[in-house]
């Protein structure tokens, strides 16, 4: 978060939804009682009040629910009401590997510094640690989730905050694993500065729209880092999805932008940074694609606006496949790929222009920082190698050097129609 709310409540108490608020990118209706109201009900393990499930039926709206060190270990607390629930010293919340810990089933509820675990496997329930059914203009923040099937799980939701929370799993195969941060259905969410590893997904959204991805690492996930299908007109930004099995995947959406995010390392047979299938009208801009075995993958993503990002270092920095119409590719970095852009189809409607390319063999004579004459990133060896990956054995070898030498010189195999007409001669990312 931009302020990063310095502490998880201000200054003089207040709650930590309304300290919040004005940092997030929707506003949160201000529904927590003035502070004179507020009563406060502390849980503790050796003090009269034992449980949080009771502390939630002695507390009325708006009232604070201070939970003390300790452990734990209740069936699964139902929180319907409006209020806050805060931990000190992040106490444990033991789900004993049979349950769901907690159910948020009211608006305006607050959650913070609570350590949760040990929910188990469900192969029968989408069991998670937390989960927030059907309410609105939730925060939940500063909590810890250790060994969850799912960790928070949002379903129907609107209006509402995941913000530093640290999520971390041990799966070994995605059957038995759930994701980090699941929304489904919901509305208007923002998860900021979280940190997510070892799930299936790290973070997922389907059918959620008009939400705010920033400020997450999500790395080590089995699947991807991010997964969103159905979700339209959201935002991520300032994102690192690194080292995920197969990196992060768009499908089926419209309206999605992404602005400064770092796909890192995503390395397998089918692993990419971004794949983008089925989407439209979409914006990538600033973004760095280094060490993927294949930086973007565009199946199907139409009317895509790529500016000013980066393909460092990746083994495919672009695939364009057929099914990809009307894209732009402008002002971005290739550098030090093993190919830069390959495609399945010789007559593509997506356009290249004032992109770098470190491959560029072409001068500048009127020094204006443009190229003089034409880029074709496409290397004939590429398209090869695309079709029969064996072959890729060959690439360091003077046979494939002389074949992309012939094919600069008389192409017959690459496609004319990709090319950037006015390259530029240096990098232009900083």
């Amino acid at each position: 978060m931009s302020t990063r709310t310095e502490r998880a409540r201000g200054a003089k108490g207040a709650p930590l939804a309304a300290v919040l608020a004005f940092a997030m990118p929707f506003t949160l209706a201000a529904t927590t009682p003035p502070l004179a109201a507020q009563r406060t009900v502390t849980v503790s393990p050796s003090g009269p009040l034992r449980t949080i499930t009771e502390a939630v039926r002695r507390a009325s709206a708006g009232d604070r629910i201070i939970v003390k060190a300790g452990t734990y270990r209740e069936p699964t607390i139902i929180v319907d009401r409006p209020v806050e629930i805060e931990g000190v010293g992040f106490p444990v919340l033991d789900g004993e590997g049979e349950r769901q810990i907690m159910t948020i089933a009211a608006d305006d509820v607050t959650v913070h510094g609570l350590r949760f675990v040990n929910t188990g496997v469900s192969y029968v329930e989408d069991r998670a640690a937390l989960r927030v059914a059907g309410a609105h203009h939730c925060t939940i923040a500063d909590n810890r989730f250790d060994s969850a099937f799912f960790g928070i799980y949002l379903a129907e939701a609107s209006d509402c905050v995941v913000a530093r929370n640290e999520l971390h799993a041990s799966g070994r195969g995605e059957a038995g694993s759930g994701n980090g941060i699941h929304m489904w259905s919901s509305r208007a969410i923002t998860v900021a500065d979280n940190r997510i590893s070892g799930h299936r997904d790290g973070i997922y959204l389907e059918f959620t729209h008009e939400s705010r991805i920033r400020g997450n690492v999500s790395e080590r996930n089995l699947r991807y880092g991010l997964h969103f299908m159905y979700s339209n007109d959201c935002r991520y930004t300032d994102n690192v999805f690194r080292n995920n099995g197969s990196g992060v995947a768009v499908m089926c959406t419209k309206n999605v932008t992404m602005i400064g995010n770092r796909f890192e390392r995503n390395w397998g047979g089918a692993a990419y940074g971004l794949l983008l299938k089925e989407i439209t009208d979409s914006r990538l801009e600033g973004n760095v694609f280094e060490r993927n075995t294949t930086g973007l993958l565009a199946d199907g993503a139409n009317r895509l606006q790529a500016d000013s990002n980066q393909f460092i270092a990746n083994g495919w920095a672009l695939k364009l496949e057929a099914s990809t119409q009307d894209g732009r590719f402008t002002r971005n970095d290739f550098i030090a790929n093993t190919f830069d852009v390959v495609t399945n189809n010789r007559n593509i409607t997506s356009t290249f222009g004032g992109n770098y390319w470190d491959t560029y063999k072409g001068y500048d004579l009127d020094r204006d920082g443009t190229g003089d004459v034409p880029h074709w990133p496409v290397r004939l060896f590429s398209l090869l190698a695309a079709r029969t990956e064996p072959a890729l054995v060959l690439l360091r070898s003077a046979f494939v050097e002389l074949l992309d030498a012939a094919e600069r010189v008389l192409p017959v195999l690459t496609p004319d129609s990709v090319n950037d007409p006015r390259p530029a001669m240096h990098r232009i990312s900083s």
